[in-house]
């Protein structure tokens, strides 16, 4: 398995630099990390008092993946899920927050591993992802990556001001789509076609 270290290096890597996108509820954002995190962490880079934009600019790769690390994956004590879905929730927990762990233990609820979806990850949620990792791994892992994608579809159905970053303009999948689909076995990812057919109700 990959060390977290080298996972975080993967979030930022899709997460890309500086966007400041009007269209996402995070704001400014850089290398994955927003400018609401940034206030919370009080990451004022270039020391001026206060906690802006200009900061979130300044954030550096490094700093980026180090306040993953500690913010996103042992913080909400990711480390203690089974190896099977570490990394496809840490790099959902940077995406979506605590909805990561929502949809796992939403996922291992159906699975018939009940755990209640408060979005921690406490001993009933490590008990549950643990005894269905033991009893299938890989299809954990699968079933995992399609809530994700699922979750994504249905964000952009409620709201359309997301769309754009589920679809591409030319109809293709888009960043939240390939981003899921990176963590599930090929056979399950959708063709172009199959996507195209589940975005055709968009405006």
């Amino acid at each position: 398995m990959q060390s977290v270290e080298q996972i975080a290096r993967e979030i930022v890597r899709r997460e890309g630099g500086f966007v400041n996108d009007p269209d996402d509820p995070g704001g400014a954002t850089n290398y994955g990390v927003t400018i609401g995190t940034m206030k919370a962490l009080k990451k004022d880079l270039n020391r001026d008092g206060r906690v802006d934009v200009a900061d979130v600019r300044a954030l550096t790769r490094a700093q980026a993946e180090q306040i993953f690390v500690e913010h996103y994956f042992h913080r909400p004590r990711l480390a203690e899920l089974p190896e099977a879905v570490q990394a496809s929730v840490f790099d959902m927990y940077v995406n979506a927050g605590a909805n990561a762990v929502k949809i796992l233990q939403r996922l291992l609820t159906r699975m018939g591993f009940p755990t209640a979806d408060d979005g921690q990850v406490g001993p009933k949620t490590v008990a549950a992802a643990r005894a269905a990792a033991a009893a299938a791994p890989r299809h954990l892992a699968d079933a995992y990556a399609i809530a994700r994608r699922n979750y994504y579809y249905a964000l952009a159905d409620q709201r359309p001001a997301s769309r754009k970053f589920a679809r591409t303009k030319a109809g293709g999948k888009g960043g939240w789509i390939t981003r899921a689909e990176e963590f599930m076995s090929p056979r399950f990812r959708l063709t172009d076609a199959q996507h195209r057919e589940r975005t055709a109700r968009w405006a």
